[in-house]
């Protein structure tokens, strides 16, 4: 799912949302985390999960054209960890609904 299905789910489940305040909210919200990200906090969302920074060390690491060693400098990435009630409905598959049984049969 990209960032404009994202928008576009909101704008069909809420119909008094236009489609340019619906973007607004996508926006704002992935703004936020990203915010909250960049200054270091953990941003914990019940039901789906929470997103942290992780360090990685500084390393040696090798250049593949020419084999010669690098430093690689300590970083900070994006982490997420999906919650309980994600991870056992991704456990569980999708849902088949009566068109999915349909779908199939007519392949």
């Amino acid at each position: 799912m990209t960032r404009s299905d994202l928008v576009e789910e909101l704008a069909a489940r809420f119909s008094q949302l236009t489609h340019r305040d619906a973007e607004h909210a996508v926006k704002t919200i992935l703004d936020a985390v990203g915010d909250a990200l960049v200054k270091g906090h953990r941003v914990e969302i019940r039901g789906f999960g929470s997103f942290s920074i992780n360090r990685r060390p500084p390393r040696m690491g090798r250049n593949p054209r020419s084999g010669e060693a690098v430093a690689i400098p300590e970083k900070r990435v994006p982490h997420f960890k999906p919650g309980k009630a994600l991870r056992e409905a991704v456990d569980r598959g999708p849902v088949e609904t009566d068109i999915d049984r349909f779908d199939r049969y007519d392949r």
